[in-house]
């Protein structure tokens, strides 16, 4: 819903500014025809008016936003299948899932490609803009600088880990200067440390409280400086291959996460079910979060239209389009052994098929927060029991469906256009939950588990008091639910390759099905065998996946799209294997 205290994204401007933004190559040659003169926004006001343009590109682009890492970043993990009618439904998405059929010229990737540069240059039209005002005009100048330069490395951070050899573009750059930057310019550390530089510039100029939420504060900066030195203290060789780890930049992620820690500005919500709820948006967990809204005055609202294909079939309801569905082997990672732990070795032996597996055998509590399962309550709501019958092509993808980004049925967040659903629950970029567990990986791989201990087994109490939603009218418990923390020494042997391992199985039971599983497995260099593990077994359940497989040094990133190739005029290089 629209609140006064929260960033107004004016969407007229919005709709100027597009065609005032200068993106790749693709777009620099095209003079706008009818544009606003750039000239009457060079004062603060004009300022103002491009920055919110550039919080604007946060919710932009539908299924071309970096807000469907569902489709990059879960999809193409082992968390979930396309989903949808067929393989031929959304065919680009299928290639994706599958990598043996992805291709330099496919739409998606060009889009996705465009799309982020086109939010890069909103926010460097507004530094340009900003650079040139005396403070004495624009007291909010440092800050709004640190702003767009935050919302620079947002937008830099998902083509890095996308398409790892970018171009970097920045206002300082003209038209025809930037015809000139290669893809291959910097190195990807090198574009590690440019992203980090713009992070850095927000920790140091931005206030840790916003007055408007939804902009950019000192302690969201720190978070996701944090985040961009852990994926950079992993060293790649050109071929993809994690090399080593350095120490440096992990002590940099201790510094980073206690800072933002010890704020206490955050801390975990009470219920992980409030992370997914319209009515507990930007709570003590969210720490930056992509701001959406219903009634704002225009026709269909600053929605999420991001996640309108995941929304299951249920009849007069939801009724589209059953994409984004949950895999057997995620489903089988929730179960817990006889101590309470995860089942790390054989847990995805026996397929769960039959509702009463689920109460045969015990799994942990954020299983029902993250599934539709048929005969348990969806989203919460007692009365709104999910039933096979709402999976799509169950015959090609099983029975289950996404639950985290769907909105319950009477939820005032949910707006219907025509078969689409637009949801204006917030979209976490980063939780509190992160944090923590960025901080619990650096400390592993420094040889100090013992101090990641207490850290994981705060996520873990928090899913084990997470149960109180989980029921079925009569007051049953959906599922046999069963979760402890560890204890060296009594359920486990925490030496530095076990906490290595449940810190790994605790971020993909965390943050299942939200877009972060694939980008994990390559920053840890276990992509290409966890990848084609999972293929070999779920080929065996689920026949469309017969061709799949994993190509190791080539499908840790995404290709160059050809179309960019062809336009720089040879300067883009190829990324190896395609």
């Amino acid at each position: 819903m629209k609140r006064s205290s929260r960033l107004t994204l004016q969407l007229g401007l919005v709709a100027i500014l597009s065609m005032l933004s200068v993106s790749c190559k693709k777009f620099l040659d095209n003079k706008p025809k009818g544009a606003l003169s750039s000239d009457l926004l060079q004062d603060a006001k004009g300022a103002e008016l491009l920055s919110t343009a550039a919080y604007a590109s946060l919710g932009n682009g539908n299924e071309y936003s970096s807000v469907t890492d569902w489709i990059w970043g879960s999809v193409r993990s082992d968390d979930a299948y396309k989903g949808g009618a067929s393989t031929g439904d959304q065919p680009d998405i299928d290639k994706f899932e599958q990598f043996s059929f992805i291709l330099t010229d496919q739409s998606f990737i060009q889009n996705v490609w465009i799309w982020n540069f086109e939010a890069i240059a909103r926010a460097n039209t507004a530094l340009q803009v900003i650079n040139n005002l005396a403070e004495a005009d624009y007291p909010l100048k440092k800050q709004r600088q640190a702003e767009m330069r935050f919302l620079r490395a947002h937008f830099y951070f998902w083509l890095v880990e996308n398409f790892k050899h970018v171009p970097w573009i920045d206002e300082t750059l003209s038209p025809a200067d930037q015809k000139k930057v290669s893809n291959r310019e910097l190195t990807q550390d090198q574009l590690w440390d440019k992203i980090a530089e713009d992070f850095r510039f927000g920790v140091d100029n931005l206030p840790e409280v916003q007055q408007q939420i939804g902009r950019a504060s000192k302690i969201a900066a720190a978070a996701y400086l944090a985040k961009t030195r852990l994926f950079q203290a992993y060293t790649q060789d050109e071929a993809n291959n994690v090399t080593g780890i350095n120490t440096a930049k992990l002590n940099e992620v201790l510094q980073l996460t206690d800072y933002v820690i010890g704020t206490n500005k955050h801390h975990l919500s009470s219920d992980f079910a409030e992370n997914f709820l319209f009515e507990y948006e930007n709570g003590p967990e969210s720490v930056f979060a992509i701001q959406f809204s219903r009634d704002d005055g225009t026709p269909l609202g600053r929605e999420d239209w991001s996640h309108n294909l995941n929304y299951n079939m249920a009849p007069g309801t939801y009724g589209c389009c059953s994409f984004h569905r949950p895999s057997d082997n995620m489903v089988n990672a929730f179960k817990t052994d006889a101590a309470g732990l995860p089942m790390f070795d054989n847990f995805n032996n026996v397929l769960i098929s039959q509702p009463a597996d689920f109460q045969t055998n015990s799994f942990d509590p954020r299983l029902d927060h993250t599934v539709g399962i048929p005969g348990h309550t969806f989203k919460y709501d007692p009365a709104f029991v999910y039933q096979t019958s709402f999976a799509r092509a169950p015959e090609v993808y099983g029975v289950y469906s996404t639950m985290k980004e769907i909105m319950p049925p009477n939820s005032p967040a949910l707006k219907r256009d025509g078969s689409r659903l637009g949801s204006a629950k917030n979209w976490d970029i980063i939780r509190y939950a992160d944090v923590l567990l960025w901080k619990a990986e650096a400390l592993i791989e420094l040889n100090r588990q013992d101090e990641a201990l207490p850290i994981i087994n705060q996520v873990r109490e928090r899913a084990a008091n997470s149960e109180s939603r989980l029921k079925l009218a009569n007051g049953t418990p959906l599922s046999n639910y069963k979760i402890a923390k560890y204890a060296d020494g009594v359920n486990c042997n925490w030496t530095q390759g076990f906490a290595r391992t449940a810190l790994r199985w605790e971020r993909r039971l965390e943050f299942a099905m939200e877009g972060s599983r694939f980008f994990d497995l390559v920053r840890w260099g276990i992509a290409a065998e966890t990848l084609n593990g999972y293929f070999s077994v779920e080929k065996t359940r689920h026949p469309y996946l017969q061709a799949a497989a994993f190509t190791k040094n080539r499908n840790e990133y995404l290709p160059i799209p050809q179309q960019e190739i062809t336009l720089s005029e040879g300067l883009y290089q190829q990324n190896p294997g395609y």
